[in-house]
């Protein structure tokens, strides 16, 4: 497996991530994520792949971004974390959140953190197995049409 970053602009990003991006954030259209990608890289935004073997095939893509802020001081958030379908249960999920702990480290953050979908309860032992702790609860409030 060969994990990699990607910029914006990367063709890659259209072909061979975002499909696989899609099966967690469906809402996105190729447009759509290219402007999420060019707005969100000034604010830190970044996404990493992990490949097959043969290098053409994504099997997982996990987007983040590092945050300070005064609960935990410096820390890498991740915004998406996907495998794909036809990966799962391969160790593509646990190599790239072994990288991006990797990256946390070296980037001087004290805390990797996500949030989940309260319904993702696979997803949810999958980083309870990864030794990650439930610590508390996210609440949103919606102010109109995204």
């Amino acid at each position: 497996m060969k994990i990699i970053d990607l910029e914006p602009g990367d063709p890659r990003l259209a072909v061979e991530i975002l499909p696989v991006l899609r099966e967690l954030r469906p809402h996105l259209s190729e447009e759509l994520f290219a402007e999420v990608y060019a707005e969100g890289y000034a604010q830190g935004l970044r996404f990493t792949a992990a490949y097959g073997d043969d290098g053409t095939t994504c099997l997982g893509v996990a987007g983040w971004r590092v945050i300070v802020n005064t609960s935990s001081l410096r820390k890498l958030y991740v915004d998406d974390l996907v495998t794909a379908e036809t990966a799962r249960s391969g160790g593509v999920g646990r190599a790239l959140l072994g990288y991006l702990e990797d990256r946390a480290r070296a980037l001087g953050c004290h805390v990797l953190n996500l949030d989940s979908g309260t319904r993702r309860t696979d997803a949810h032992r999958f980083y309870l197995r990864e030794r990650m702790d439930i610590t508390g609860f996210h609440f949103v409030k919606r102010l109109g049409r995204p």
